[in-house]
């Protein structure tokens, strides 16, 4: 498994359990690997995956049934959602707004580029049905 050496290993495993329940691979009240299955997957230290869980039943991402394991809690979808939403105005857009800054792009040119990505998003997902 190939990890960003940026950020700590826990982060990006809770990170692919969090796409996994946005992309629909994992829904609602679903069982998640073990942490010694999860571990064998991601070739780290069950510890490692440990921490991860911790973080997502932390933040409401996942709920542990003694003895039978960890399943994705009901509002995953929509707290995963929330958290990154947060994430991408506090930590993202500062970032783009400083390089449009520092490059001139103006919001009208913003504005012209998104809704150019926008168009050819929605007829992927038109073609796709």
């Amino acid at each position: 498994m190939n990890y960003n050496t940026n950020q700590s290993i826990f982060v990006q495993i809770a990170e692919r359990i969090c796409d996994r329940v946005l992309s629909g691979d994992y829904q609602a009240d679903a069982r998640i690997p073990s942490v010694r299955e999860l571990a064998v997957e991601m070739e780290v230290n069950p510890n490692t995956v440990m921490r991860s869980y911790e973080r997502l039943q932390a933040n409401g991402i996942i709920y542990n049934k003694r003895g039978i394991g960890y399943f994705i809690s009901p509002d995953a979808e929509k707290e995963i959602r929330r958290m990154r939403h947060n994430q991408f105005v506090e930590e993202v857009l500062p970032s783009v707004f400083k390089e449009m800054h520092l490059l001139g792009v103006d919001l009208e040119e913003l504005a012209n580029a998104y809704n150019q990505y926008s168009t050819t998003i929605n007829s992927d997902n038109h073609e796709k049905k």
